[in-house]
């Protein structure tokens, strides 16, 4: 299969660095968290920019699985992204936590919707096996 879209980012200096990607729309700098031993400085970290893109496109999968099943999402409805590394035997290991917020929803169809989004998302679909990724919704 052809890609629908590709993009390439240039990373220099690891989690202390830059990254920059090609189109020059994303240019940031990193800084290493004070729990793994840096110095917390201003730039964001590789776990930041995944739980963007993870949230990002996890909702942008749910709409697609809501208009498949003819569910209008709330206005407002959100997705908050929480991902964590924990170091085990060998090496280190990320887990995801996500959350979503739908105003109104009865919670128990919001919740199918979640658990259904996983098997759908790109991002789930990548790290399914890999990393423990769960899903839940806010009170």
């Amino acid at each position: 299969m052809a890609n629908l879209y590709e993009t390439t980012v240039k990373t220099q200096g690891a989690r202390g660095g830059t990254i920059q990607s090609e189109d020059g729309r994303l240019q940031l700098d990193l800084s290493v968290p004070k729990a793994l031993g840096g110095d917390d400085g201003q730039g964001t970290n590789p776990e930041q920019l995944f739980a963007a893109g993870y949230g990002a496109c996890f909702q942008g999968a749910m709409g697609l699985v809501a208009r498949r099943q003819g569910i209008q999402l709330p206005e407002g409805s959100s997705i908050t992204a929480t991902v964590g590394m924990e170091k085990d035997d060998v090496s280190f290991l990320l887990n995801a936590h996500l959350v979503g917020r739908f105003p109104g929803m009865d919670r128990e169809q919001a919740q199918k919707l979640m658990e259904e989004t996983l098997e759908v998302c790109p991002y789930s679909r990548a790290t399914k096996g890999n990393m423990q990724t769960s899903v839940s919704v806010a009170d």
